[in-house]
């Protein structure tokens, strides 16, 4: 019994365009009503403004040649920039905003607006001063009237357990994470900072406000065993200096009550003072000659910081992009008029 071949119609694309034409005026209808409605939306989201800032650390090279260098050449990758003897390379840098402590500490960093009228800190504005899309304001508005107690507490003052927050708190801690971003180049060790906001001057005050707390963390990271060693040094110098001045001036109230004694046992006394005297003179002057040691040390590790690119006020917003949002909707809009033209004649039979 032979088995009957089916072969898929063919779809002519003469009669295919002719059916479009004989109905563009279809078009005439469904492309400005996707205009007016996509106008009507983007225009209802509100704006946002970006700015960037570079930043190089400097960075303590401990393996910058050898093979191991060569091969990770051959990779686009430079160890002599990148490899440190810290426990915290730069890579785990962007990471910081992760950690609900170092995202939490921007809560109160002052911001303005550029008009003036928003004089606040940067948790209150992310949570009373933001702009919302006006077509989704209502459902903002049933959010916030069945909001519960326990969601607002911890106001942002800092007075609370960043490891412990409300949920209000928490999604000011989200918005914070998405409106800034840290990236490293692995290969130059350029740490670029990208911030996001709904003023330009705001824009500019968080991005210079992350760029200094990151340069702090660095430096705190960077020296803080060698101002551990210096805060020991203080502490053994001032103990030291205390105990050579109580012999001082034992040695000086003794001298002055023997002065016209000529005993000798006075004079064996007056030695084992003085030699004693001596002494804690010399440990307190080893111990002030470490104190420096220990303060150079600090400076030493301090790491200088060089700003490649500095946050401007952004003179022209980002985001959204009205014009292609528009043209994108009219484009659907377009292939799915077309669609429904043409949708009966897209039926294979095989």
């Amino acid at each position: 019994m032979e088995e009957k071949k089916h072969t898929p119609e063919v779809i002519d694309l003469r009669l295919m365009i002719k059916k479009i034409w004989d109905n563009r005026r279809l078009f005439y209808k469904t492309l400005p009503i996707a205009f007016v409605l996509s106008c009507i939306y983007i225009l209802g989201v509100p704006r946002t403004y970006d700015t960037k800032a570079m930043l190089a650390p400097e960075m303590d090279n401990s393996l910058s040649g050898g093979t191991l260098g060569s091969i990770a050449a051959s990779f686009g990758l430079d160890l002599s920039e990148m490899q440190t003897s810290d426990a915290i390379t730069p890579l785990l840098y962007p990471d910081l905003m992760e950690d609900n402590a170092f995202v939490t500490s921007m809560f109160n960093i002052k911001v303005k607006s550029l008009d003036g009228d928003i004089n606040t800190t940067y948790y209150d504005y992310l949570k009373n001063h933001q702009k919302q899309t006006i077509w989704f304001m209502p459902l903002f508005w049933l959010k916030n009237l069945f909001k519960s107690d326990d969601d607002t507490t911890g106001a942002g003052d800092g007075k609370f357990d960043p490891y412990q927050l409300s949920r209000d708190d928490n999604n000011i801690a989200d918005a914070i994470r998405s409106n800034i971003k840290l990236s490293i180049d692995k290969k130059t060790g350029e740490i670029t900072i990208n911030t996001k906001a709904q003023d330009a001057l705001i824009c500019k005050t968080i991005s210079d406000s992350i760029r200094a707390r990151l340069q702090q963390f660095i430096t705190d990271y960077r020296t803080n065993k060698a101002r551990t060693d210096y805060e020991y040094y203080q502490k053994l110098t001032a103990e030291a200096k205390k105990e050579y001045e109580k012999v001082r001036q034992r040695y000086g109230s003794m001298s002055d009550a023997t002065t016209n004694v000529s005993l000798r046992s006075v004079e064996l006394k007056m030695q084992d003072m003085e030699n004693d005297m001596q002494l804690k003179f010399n440990a307190y002057t080893t111990m002030s000659t470490q104190l420096q040691a220990a303060k150079a040390k600090v400076q030493e590790r301090t790491p200088a910081f060089t700003i490649i690119q500095g946050a401007a006020v952004p003179v022209k917003p980002t985001g959204p992009k009205r014009m292609l949002f528009v043209l994108g909707m009219m484009f659907l809009t377009f292939l799915g008029t077309v669609f429904h033209i043409i949708k009966k004649d897209l039926h294979f039979s095989f």
